[in-house]
């Protein structure tokens, strides 16, 4: 039978939950077959001829009355594809692009290429375990659009877990044949909002749905570096700063007599004075990954010598809470941001992925300058945290330990809060023959730590980085004993 003939028939059986062709529509299925395929991608400008998988991209809605669609970029695994889990992948912000950075710098199947017009395949893909959907969110974010102008002024944590919401369940009519599936919401940062509200949004979606088909089979979230709890945040930030000798002792004295740390996360005008002394002190480093390379001036420069399409553009970095100037980086290159820039400011790249098809007024960037107002942001996501885990589902938390923006001791900071009982005790666990990180079982909770990564753990450390996703997907504890000869 033909690739397009298995999928006609898939999509057939998974939409009517019919056992014979008889008691098919064919009208519907066809339509569906057909939609999908208008998403198809058949091929990047510079990808490698022969990939192993498929890849769809393109618009969904998001709110019909005020013209909002997301745009998407969906990656079959490289194999069992029927059996594999979907996961969404989520980048944070608020305002930063999935699509830019998570699926062509960390965890995508491609990775862009410095100063070549080109994108290779990263070896350390992680839909070799999953099938991966990125999304850009909320509209106003990279290819993502409004036609509502005013939109742009009132997205917050609520509207756009709302959004998000909605894309999924027309995201899984246009992709019936993936319903099914065992469902996963991971990300990093800002999406430590994003995550568990999003998954909120669908548990009480699920329980008004009328029919079992309706319903998205969430099994699990899992954050990474993740801004989960403002108070915790902040200390931490100061803390883990100071015991990396980051800041000097008198600065530190000034955060710790001025900042109170309150569990709403409004502090005081000598608080918040003494943090601008803080980034100040630390701008030359990357907040965002301490013992990497920063993209100085000198490497930017570099970086843009062959660059064309966006020369007004500056790298401006994750605008996560008080820091609105932090730079990305890349273990190879710093400034990879410049060249996902010019990659996604192509127009032949652009036609490729059916994006910006209504013609943005604004070029592709990595993190939204439409957005010019965030309405609202809890001080902590615990309580959504607390609530997921109870409800049986999957929570893993996992940090990168050279993260000075989210730290693992802030993260350590706001998981103490929970008050989950430990069921198996703090250890190490391996790639290879070498110490991975480290994790703790609590009740209803998995934290774990990678060793040398930074705030974007797949970036600085892959290898890791696709073991422990393996692992989450598969509910398997991280190895406590060294794994020599095999694949880790």
């Amino acid at each position: 039978m033909s690739p397009a003939a298995t999928i006609l028939l898939l999509l057939a059986v998974v939409v009517t939950g019919a056992s014979t062709a008889a008691a098919l529509r064919p009208r519907n299925y066809e339509r569906v077959f057909d939609r999908q395929e208008a998403d198809r991608v058949e091929a990047l400008p510079g990808q490698p001829s022969e990939v192993g998988f498929r890849q769809f991209a393109g618009y969904v809605t998001a709110n019909e009355s005020h013209g909002r669609a997301l745009f998407y970029w969906f990656f079959e695994a490289t194999h069992d594809v029927r059996k594999k889990p979907l996961v969404l992948w989520l980048n944070g912000g608020p305002g930063c692009s999935s699509v830019g950075y998570g699926a062509l710098e960390e965890l995508g199947p491609f990775l862009v290429q410095k100063g070549k017009p080109e994108i290779s395949l990263n070896p350390h893909a992680w839909n070799k375990e999953a099938n991966l959907l990125f999304v850009e969110s909320p509209a106003g974010v990279g290819f993502s659009y409004t036609n509502t102008t005013k939109d742009l002024t009132q997205f917050g944590d609520d509207l756009t877990a709302t959004d998000a919401h909605a894309f999924l369940v027309n995201w899984f009519k246009r992709f019936p044949q993936f319903r099914g599936h065992d469902f996963y919401l991971a990300g990093e940062s800002y999406a430590g909002h994003y995550v568990p509200q999003l998954a909120t949004k669908i548990v009480e979606g699920n329980k008004k749905a009328h029919h079992k088909k309706d319903r998205i089979n969430l099994k699990g979230i899992m954050i990474g570096n993740a801004a989960i709890d403002a108070s915790s945040d902040d200390r931490g930030l100061a803390d883990y700063a100071w015991d990396h000798a980051v800041i000097s002792d008198e600065l530190y004295s000034k955060i710790k007599k001025e900042c109170t740390f309150p569990d709403d996360g409004n502090e005081s005008k000598a608080c918040n004075d003494a943090w601008s002394d803080f980034f100040q002190a630390i701008r030359n480093i990357d907040v965002y990954s301490l013992y990497t390379p920063a993209c100085t001036d000198t490497l930017a420069n570099a970086s843009r010598s062959n660059s064309s399409s966006v020369s007004s553009w500056k790298l401006a970095g994750t605008p996560l809470a008080r820091v609105h100037h932090g730079r990305p980086y890349n273990t190879y290159d710093p400034c990879v941001d410049y060249h996902v820039v010019d990659y996604l400011n192509r127009g032949d790249v652009q036609a490729a992925l059916h994006a910006n098809v209504t013609g943005i007024p604004y070029a592709w960037t990595p993190c939204s300058d439409a957005l010019t107002n965030w309405t609202d942001s809890v001080a902590s996501t615990l309580p959504e945290i607390k609530k997921l885990a109870e409800a049986g589902l999957r929570v893993w938390v996992f940090s990168g330990d050279t993260d000075d923006r989210v730290p693992v001791t802030s993260t350590r900071y706001a998981l103490r809060k929970l008050g989950l009982p430990t069921v198996k005790e703090w250890r190490e666990w391996f790639t290879s023959d070498q110490v991975g990180g480290y994790t703790v079982v609590y009740d209803g909770l998995t934290l774990v730590t990678i060793r040398g990564a930074g705030h974007m753990v797949p970036m600085i450390t892959p290898v890791q980085a696709r073991q422990v996703f393996a692992h989450f997907v598969t509910g398997q504890e991280m190895p406590a004993l060294p794994v020599v000869g095999t694949a880790a």
